[in-house]
């Protein structure tokens, strides 16, 4: 018995040695002989910004070698150009490239970068916009953004909960379907914006689409697992389990919020977003259902107006933090990984609610599960077109 530790723990790790030995060969003695055909570099516009005479363009290296940036052009006309800290990049450097430039606000421009192999990398900018100086009025402005889009609108939505209250179990059951409409819409929502954030802003490097999928999963898992134990550890009542649902829908949609704001701050700073009236107007329309979901589990229970302030909160608050990070600081991979968070999360919230219905009670019927999904769904898509 004692003896086949050893041989245990030798067949464990051998395998882990053996595949080091050839990762060492193929990276040292063999990479010469592997190394045939033309290995061509790969270079990442990732962010452009417009200064008072001057564009400004962050840079990345995303291929497999090393590469130094040799000129850049706007238009394809070679400008004279500033590059910090260095014009050489490593794999996955960045570097900011400066080029003095008169542009004309509004005017299409497209931006280019030559490396020193000659080979050309470009990034269109549809219409040029002056970047917004980071100051403590754009701070207030970016907040004030986040409070209408996220917590104004579900404060709105969590006032449906004394209408919900009074329905009847069947309106109750249709109501709690609705809401898994709701947020199986949300959560789709937040899987396509994330992917189009992939499509426009991060290199094929990065593998976005298996990325989005990966982050959706362990969210998911992780999520579920924390409510299940929470459950079964308390042994909740049911009164108690309303409330529970409720707290996870609230956080779900807290971390999509916060992928939103995320996206929405970095529209504001890039100027890819002209906000108007109308758009406010419709972002409060959309995310006032984002309330509804959250005051549905309640209703069982003589919820504090205190609770219901600080589930409104937990959900509306991120899309604040979104705004000002997305503002000041704009990152195409970690606004989708916080996106494919928050959608795991809305996703793991739908199970949950779908097992509060079957477990509350026997008379849930197709038609009215069929009924309150389909209804979430379209009363979603109908707000999201005014936006």
């Amino acid at each position: 018995m004692t003896s086949s530790k050893p041989v245990l723990a030798i067949s464990a790790i051998a395998p882990i040695v053996l595949l080091a030995i050839v990762i060492a060969f193929l990276l040292g003695p063999a990479s010469t002989f592997l190394q045939f055909g033309v290995v061509l570099p790969e270079v990442s516009i990732e962010k452009v910004e417009f200064i008072e005479n001057e564009i400004q363009a962050t840079v990345r290296n995303t291929g497999p070698i090393d590469v130094s940036v040799a000129l850049a052009d706007v238009n394809d006309r070679i400008q004279p150009a500033a590059i910090e800290p260095d014009s050489s990049l490593k794999r996955f450097e960045t570097a900011l490239v400066r080029i003095p430039f008169d542009w004309n606000e509004g005017q299409p421009y497209e931006i280019g970068v030559t490396v020193d192999d000659g080979t050309r990398f470009t990034t269109q900018v549809d219409a040029a916009f002056a970047s917004l100086e980071p100051d403590v009025d754009l701070f207030v402005f970016l907040g004030m953004i986040g409070f209408l889009i996220g917590v104004v609108p579900i404060m709105i939505g969590l006032l449906w909960y004394p209408f919900i209250k009074k329905l009847g179990k069947n309106a109750f059951n249709f109501f709690l379907a609705f809401t898994m409409g709701l947020l199986i819409f949300l959560g789709i929502d937040a899987v396509l914006e994330a992917s189009e954030i992939s499509e426009r802003h991060l290199s094929s490097i990065f593998n976005g689409e298996l990325l989005i999928a990966t982050v959706v999963i362990l969210s998911f898992l992780s999520l579920y697992g924390i409510g299940q134990k929470l459950i079964k550890t308390n042994n909740l009542s049911t009164l108690s389990k309303g409330l529970t649902i409720s707290l996870m829908i609230a956080i779900g949609i807290g971390l999509h919020n916060l992928g939103e704001g995320l996206a929405v701050g970095a529209a504001i700073a890039l100027g890819e977003v002209a906000l108007s009236t109308f758009l406010i107007v419709g972002f409060a329309t959309h995310n006032t259902t984002e309330g509804l979901a959250i005051a549905a589990p309640l209703t069982n229970s003589k919820a504090k107006i205190a609770k219901m302030i600080g589930l409104g909160l937990i959900a509306g608050t991120p899309a604040i933090f979104g705004c000002w990070v997305g503002g000041f600081s704009f990152s195409p991979l970690f606004t989708l990984i916080f996106l494919a968070i928050g959608a795991g999360a809305i996703f793991q919230v739908v199970i949950s609610i779908f097992q509060y219905m079957k477990d509350k009670s026997d008379l849930l019927s197709n038609t009215s599960l069929f009924a309150g999904v389909s209804v979430g769904l379209i009363v979603m898509y109908l707000t999201s077109v005014i936006i």
